[in-house]
């Protein structure tokens, strides 16, 4: 008996050691792109409100001259990692998005006398920026830190889901200051900054607000910013021509005047530092109001423990990694799988104070009833495999996030759902209208609670805008003409899906009206598809195809981010029917081949500055979503060893564990969904079905933690660099003959079994 005891503690105690695995230790932030905007969100926790990180240079939208400054697209994040430079550290950040707002609210601690002009990073000694050294940097989940080697300064930050924190040791020095840049912007441009205001409540709580008119057009950021020592001393310089300032001019406002106003402000605080003294800051952020962010301060980080919060961050950080615990063949390997899966947790993010208010669309202040409300939704992005990933281990969340999306409705003054939301703005970014998608999944997965009716009402209603980025002839022509809106073909396909998620919605509601309505609409795509030449194509008003039309080009041919060789693929409503379209199962095949080694010339992809050569497999741009769905189409025809081969190339091949491990703009997690996904084995080529294809797993093993306990283990037997080939799918003993999982059989736990094979 004491034996079987002793065995039992054994085991228990392995469990528990299994248990505490510290998964943070596997994720590199810094891994990002090096010519398109980097993903690294520095300090923050799992879907925070403030993600604290350093802006390594400054650049401003446009050159002198007025014309558009490309540089700015590398800083979509305020962070390139061949910088040698850090200019501050702001608060709120996109993580890897095309185009790039926010920028909130920097900091940077100085040593000297002082200077407020950030200078030019090129001119050592032109600005308040510093010097800094990779070697000094450590990046990890919930926390950053850095040596400023100008100052002399060691520069540390962590942060809780609405506060950030700040934690400086500095030299010995009677002119120590903390700069508050409310100028600074990603993307920054003349007259971006619409107002700011700050107010000096005592010697050490600053609390203000800064309204800016950017992707988001009315942004309003409120905060409070508290020191853990007096400042001595404080003041500010407004940089924009003032043209009346009423009676304000009675005073000295540039210093120690406790109340800042204007478009652009710089502020500073002085402080007499000894030598290795540490200054800590905490900034609490609101969109509601100072009172709001000064209650998220108190009720998130009420004290000045700096190392408890980052401990507490990474342990968040740790909870949400181990719900996927994976064994890989290499370091790498696992160092690139929980990077990826790091970065499906970024965003989107919660947006509401610790009491629920939250600032709406309609730019008035609402309550959250029964759910948390999120924001920054890159849709046409992430309807693909990222909120598809959350149905599977995020399903309480992303059922917030379904709610969040039909508040936006209910304050849409279009009665129209997000197309790309963020800080209670829409910035209607790209095509689409893709939370019609994400609705869907999450009614076909069975995680979430929303009203089903309401639900429909809330998609039909965004389908049916006639003035919305060419529906109006989409719904009399059956496609959107290229002459009266452009990106025609991108439009008809994605809107044909979309519809085809509504008609299943309107299905399992019994909706007869809508349901016949949007089945027709969904096979839209149709009338896009051109016989002669075998290639979706921009068709005009009148019926006719536009003429001077190349399926490879990416500019100007009917197609966004993409041509009509791998953006024309996009059926995934009816795969089938577009096989047959195109000639059959062995001739499809032969297709996507051509698209994985054809090379595609410089010429057809040097007008579109979101597609690089980093991820491009001869015309297969993995860099850029419209895409990532296609590895996986050999699976409907005669080659599914194909789907395999593909699949293991990308994983292999476009991620890796360097800096510039990333092809492409993580667009809001979606490039690390895709690779999350195909790693396990399986991918949702159909969001708003509960169908994934398989491919080849890169796991050796892995288990899924399900949100109501259950486990999916999945083993895959003879994994090497080699056995790339399945050779047959079990589920829980029972053979898979289809190519195919089913969500539902898996949301009930089991074992997964692949057996791999060097042959097809």
């Amino acid at each position: 008996m004491r034996k079987i005891y002793l065995f039992f503690l054994v085991l228990f105690a392995l469990n528990i050691s299994f248990a505490q695995t510290d998964y943070t230790q596997y994720v590199n932030p810094l891994i990002g792109t090096k010519n398109m905007g980097h993903t690294f969100p520095g300090a923050t926790v799992p879907f925070g409100m403030v993600q604290l990180s350093p802006e390594t240079n400054q650049q401003a939208m446009h050159k002198e001259d007025g014309s558009y400054n490309s540089e700015t697209y590398r800083y979509c994040s305020g962070y390139q990692y061949e910088d040698s430079t850090i200019f501050g550290f702001a608060h709120t950040h996109m993580s890897g998005t095309g185009h790039a707002d926010l920028g909130d609210l920097l900091v940077m601690p100085t040593v000297g006398a002082l200077t407020l002009n950030p200078g030019q990073a090129e001119e050592a000694g032109s600005g308040y920026f510093s010097h800094f050294s990779h070697d000094t940097e450590i990046a990890e989940p919930g926390y950053y830190a850095v040596n400023l080697e100008d100052y002399e300064v060691f520069a540390e930050m962590t942060s809780s889901e609405r506060v950030g924190f700040h934690r400086y040791t500095f030299p010995e020095t009677q002119e120590a200051h903390i700069i508050l840049d409310m100028v600074y912007n990603i993307y920054n441009y003349e007259g971006k900054n619409v107002w700011t205001f700050i107010r000096v409540e005592n010697d050490s709580l600053i609390t203000g607000y800064r309204q800016t008119n950017g992707w988001a057009r009315t942004k309003m950021v409120y905060f409070a910013m508290e020191f853990s020592k007096p400042f001595k001393s404080y003041g500010q310089k407004r940089y924009e021509e003032v043209k009346y300032n009423g009676f304000y001019r009675k005073f000295e406002e540039e210093k120690n005047f406790p109340e800042m106003a204007g478009q652009e402000i710089r502020a500073y605080f002085d402080f007499d530092m000894k030598e290795g003294e540490e200054l800590q800051v905490k900034m609490a952020l609101s969109s509601v109001s100072t009172e709001g962010a000064i209650k998220n301060m108190e009720a998130e980080i009420p004290h000045w423990d700096f190392e408890q919060v980052k401990q507490e961050a990474q342990e968040k950080w740790n909870q949400e990694l181990s719900k996927i615990q994976v064994e890989m063949r290499t370091p790498e390997q696992m160092e690139t799988f929980y990077t990826a899966l790091y970065h499906t947790f970024l965003s989107p993010i919660i947006y509401e104070d610790v009491d629920g208010r939250y600032r709406g669309l309609d730019q008035n202040i609402h309550q959250s009833e029964g759910f948390t409300n999120y924001t920054i939704f890159s849709l046409w992005d992430t309807y693909r495999a990222l909120h598809p990933l959350f149905n599977l281990i995020q399903p309480s969340r992303n059922n917030d996030m379904v709610h969040s999306l039909l508040a936006h409705h209910d304050q849409s003054v279009h009665k129209m759902l997000p197309v790309w939301s963020h800080y209670a703005n829409e910035n209607w970014c790209m095509v689409g209208y893709h939370s019609v998608s994400v609705i869907a999944d999450a009614i076909a997965k069975k995680t979430t609670d929303v009203e089903l009716d309401r639900a429909i009402k809330a998609c039909v209603n965004s389908a049916q805008l006639s003035y919305y980025d060419g529906l109006e002839s989409y719904m009399e022509l059956g496609y959107v003409a290229e002459d009266l809106s452009g990106s025609s073909v991108s439009k008809t396909l994605e809107y044909a899906y979309d519809d085809w998620c509504i008609a299943q919605m309107a299905q399992k509601a019994q909706n007869d009206l809508v349901y016949e309505d949007f089945n027709n609409r969904a096979t839209y795509y149709i009338n896009v598809f051109d016989s002669v030449s075998n290639y979706m194509r921009p068709k005009l008003s009148n019926g006719e195809w536009r003429k001077d039309f190349d399926p490879l080009d990416t500019h100007g041919q009917g197609f966004i981010e993409g041509n009509a060789w791998n953006y024309g693929l996009y059926v995934p409503q009816n795969v089938d029917k577009m096989i047959a379209m195109m000639g059959g199962k062995d001739e499809f095949s032969q297709h996507l081949d051509k698209i994985f080694t054809t090379p595609i010339e410089d010429k057809f992809i040097e007008k579109n500055e979101d597609i690089t050569r980093d991820g491009i497999i001869g015309n297969y741009v993995h860099g850029n979503e419209p895409g990532h769905h296609i590895p996986y189409l050999y699976n409907w025809t005669n080659d599914a060893w194909k789907t395999q081969e593909r699949v293991r190339m990308i994983l292999d091949e476009m991620y890796t564990n360097d800096v510039d491990g990333l092809c492409g703009n993580d667009d809001a997690g979606q490039m690390s969904a895709w690779y999350v996904f195909s790693s396990l084995g399986f991918y949702p080529v159909l969001p708003g079905s509960s169908i994934y294809a398989l491919g080849s797993p890169l796991v050796k093993s892995a288990s899924i933690d399900l949100e109501d306990g259950k486990k999916i283990e999945i083993i895959c037997h003879k994994q090497s660099e080699n056995h790339v080939y399945v050779k047959k799918v079990q589920w829980n003993g029972l053979a898979i003959t289809d190519y195919s999982l089913n969500h539902l059989e898996l949301a009930k736990g089991g074992k997964l079994e692949f057996f791999m094979s060097k042959k097809p």
